[in-house]
C-alpha cells in the first residue's frame, strides 16, 4: 500500500508532547483504514519531536511524516498551514482528521479554504458508508456525525465530491485502541524550506492556565442534574465526589441553570467520559447526556422518577430523593473505611 488514499491525522503536539486527542484519532483512523483497506499516516510538526513519533506507531500507524524546525516549536497558523497543504497535495489522502482543539479549529478551516474542500467541525463519531444522490453513487465515503441545533438532533454530513474529506473531532469521543508493540510502521523526516515570510507572527510568551477539572482522567465521577435543585445543593454532589476520590460532573441542564461551570459538563456538547464508576444524581438521562457517559464501566442512577431514561442504561438504579440517598451513601462509605 502507499500513502495515497490513506487516512491522515494531523498529530498535535504541545510543548513537545503529543495531545491525547491525536492518539484517539490515530486509533479511529486505524479502524477506518482497515475498512477502506488503506494505510494510516500522520503528520507531526514541531521541534525535536521525532522521539514522540516512535511511540505512536504501535497504534496502527503505517507512516508518520515528521517536520522539524526550531521555529515550529509552537503552533502558528501560516507555517503549519503551508506544511499541511503541501503534505496533503503530495500524498493525496482520502480522509484528514484534526482534533477539535483550539489548534485544530484554527488550522482545519485554513486548509479547507486553501484546498477548496469541505470540513465538518466537532464530530462525535465517524463511520464509513455509501451514499446516493440523484444519479450519482458514492462508495466508502466518510460519514461525519455531529450534534446540531444545540445537541437536539444528530446530523450525518457527507462531502463525497472532493477529496480529502476532512473533519475535526472532539476530545474524548474516540476510544484509544490497545497499542501493538510489534506493529511495523516507519518514521519519515521531511525537509521543508521556509522563508521569513512564512513566519509573520512570533510567540513571545505563552501563559497556560492549569486545568482544574479533569473529567477524562477521573475513574470516578459524581454528576448532578437539574434535579439537584440549586447551586447551593451541589455542595452535596461535591461532598460525595470528595468522599469517593472522584470528580464532579454535570448535565447541560444543570450548567445552563447556573448551578455549576461548563468545565464540569458531561455529554454530547460537553466532555465524553468512560470512568469505572459514574453516579448520576437528579439527571433524567436525555440522549445528549447519555452519549457522553454510556460507556462507563458501572453506572448508578439516583432519581425520584422511576421512568427516567437514565435507568435504561444504569447498572444500579435508586428511586429516591438525592438529598436523602447521598448522605446515606457517604455515611456507608465512611463506615466501611
Amino acid at each position: 500500500m502507499s500513502s495515497k488514499n490513506s487516512v491522515m491525522v494531523f498529530i498535535q503536539q504541545d510543548d513537545g508532547t503529543v495531545s491525547d486527542v491525536s492518539i484517539e484519532l490515530l486509533s479511529k483512523a486505524r479502524d477506518l483504514a482497515t475498512q477502506l483497506r488503506t494505510e494510516v499516516t500522520g503528520v507531526l510538526i514541531g521541534d525535536a519531536v521525532k522521539a514522540e513519533a516512535a511511540g505512536l506507531v504501535p497504534y496502527g500507524v503505517d507512516e508518520i511524516f515528521v517536520i522539524e524546525d526550531k521555529r515550529l516549536k509552537n503552533y502558528t497558523p501560516v507555517p503549519y498551514t503551508k506544511v499541511m497543504v503541501e503534505m496533503i497535495k503530495k500524498h493525496e489522502p482520502q480522509i484528514v482528521l484534526y482534533g477539535a482543539t483550539t489548534t485544530g479549529r484554527d488550522l482545519g478551516p485554513r486548509i479547507a479554504s486553501n484546498l477548496k474542500v469541505g470540513l465538518t467541525a466537532d464530530c462525535t463519531d465517524l463511520q464509513i458508508g455509501d451514499y446516493s444522490f440523484k444519479d450519482s453513487e458514492y462508495k466508502d465515503i466518510l460519514y461525519q456525525i455531529r450534534p446540531a441545533f444545540g445537541g437536539n438532533i444528530i446530523a450525518t454530513i457527507v462531502a463525497p465530491e472532493k477529496k480529502p474529506q476532512m473533519a475535526t473531532v472532539r476530545e474524548g469521543v474516540m476510544k484509544v485502541g490497545s497499542p501493538q508493540p510489534g506493529y511495523k510502521g516507519k518514521i519519515t523526516p521531511v525537509t521543508f524550506s521556509f522563508s521569513d515570510a512564512d513566519f509573520p507572527s512570533e510567540i513571545i510568551k505563552r501563559i497556560r492556565e492549569e486545568k482544574l477539572v479533569d473529567l477524562k482522567g477521573s475513574q470516578i465521577i459524581v454528576s448532578g442534574g437539574i434535579g439537584v435543585g440549586s447551586k447551593e445543593n451541589f455542595a452535596l454532589i461535591y461532598e460525595l465526589a470528595h468522599t469517593l476520590g472522584g470528580e464532579v460532573g454535570a448535565s447541560r441542564a444543570a450548567v445552563d441553570a447556573g448551578f455549576i461551570s461548563k468545565d464540569h459538563q458531561v455529554g454530547q456538547t460537553g466532555t465524553t467520559v468512560r470512568p469505572k464508576l459514574y453516579i448520576a444524581c437528579g439527571i433524567s438521562g436525555a440522549i445528549q447526556h447519555r452519549a457522553g457517559m454510556s460507556e462507563s464501566a458501572r453506572i448508578i442512577a439516583i432519581n425520584t422518577d422511576n421512568e427516567a431514561p437514565i435507568f435504561q442504561i444504569a447498572h444500579y438504579g435508586i428511586v429516591g430523593d438525592l438529598n436523602d440517598v447521598i448522605p446515606k451513601f457517604i455515611k456507608a462509605f465512611k463506615a466501611k473505611e
